[in-house]
């Protein structure tokens, strides 16, 4: 199966209210690669690897969000896979 990289960057009230651990939880748990890291600019950027279904499911949730999120925009772009090994929340 061809693994399909994603960058997604949402936008909205998505930080301080567990964003990035939520969605490390939720790639965990549907076998997605990447990371999650919040943004300067108060957005959430994720970069996502798995497959399509696997995305789809993801992508449903990431314009959710966790409960006390509340997402305006969830852009996604379409890159060359980069072969993550594992799912991470990073900090800067």
């Amino acid at each position: 199966m061809k693994k399909i990289h994603l960058n997604i960057k949402i936008t909205g009230k998505v930080q301080g209210v567990t964003f990035r651990e939520t969605t490390k939880y939720v790639a965990d748990q549907s076998g997605i690669k990447g990371f999650v890291r919040n943004e300067p600019d108060g957005s959430v950027y994720i970069e996502a690897e798995g497959e399509q279904w696997e995305l789809d499911s993801f992508l449903e949730w990431c314009n959710d969000g966790p409960d006390r999120a509340k997402v305006e925009n969830c852009a996604v772009e379409m890159a060359e896979p980069k072969h993550f090994t594992d799912f991470v929340i990073l900090k800067k």
